[in-house]
């Protein structure tokens, strides 16, 4: 093990930096999730939920699949369906063929609440980040959390599906409309 002399700290720049990325981080995800409860009484996990699940073939993911996808442990989207099954925005299915699976399903009523409640989010990623940064910034914070994924995802497949559900779906109005 090394030594705390031989460690490389970050200078003070690089804190700096590595500081406002998490404020900055936090603030975003912070004011994303305030406009969507204070205006379509979603949270932002919520909401994220319903995207994946309008993303998919029949608006249908198994639980396992969209705790993936949303970035979710498997109970906290169980907590986060349930909120959403009450509301009438998804209801759970079993598995035909394997009964221990269980599947969650947009319904209408929550295809058409997502609907409402992108234009606000899509909105706020725009103005708070998109246009707040600048073209040639927000292509480089993508590059540069690409090799982040590409990192610690170790090639797994599942990360780059994460990233690319939906985004070429011309048949999904909501498509692309996520901030994970």
């Amino acid at each position: 093990m090394r030594g705390v002399a031989e460690f490389e700290w970050l200078d003070d720049q690089q804190q700096r930096d590595w500081r406002r990325y998490l404020l900055g981080s936090l603030m975003l995800t912070e004011r994303l999730d305030r406009d969507l409860r204070q205006r379509h009484d979603l949270s932002l996990a919520e909401y994220e939920v319903l995207v994946r699940l309008s993303e998919a073939d029949d608006r249908s993911l198994r639980m396992a699949e969209l705790a993936e996808f949303s970035n979710q442990s498997r109970s906290r989207l169980s907590h986060t369906v349930d909120r959403l099954q009450k509301d009438g925005l998804v209801v759970r299915d079993h598995c035909d063929v394997d009964r221990r699976g269980v599947w969650a399903r947009l319904t209408d009523t929550g295809f058409a609440r997502l609907e409402e409640a992108a234009y606000t989010h899509v909105a706020g990623v725009r103005e708070y980040l998109v246009e707040t940064v600048g073209p040639t910034d927000f292509t480089a914070l993508g590059r540069a959390f690409q090799a982040v994924v590409d990192r610690l995802s170790g090639g797994d497949p599942a990360a780059e599906r994460c990233i690319e559900a939906g985004s070429t779906s011309p048949s999904t109005p909501v498509r692309s409309a996520a901030v994970s």
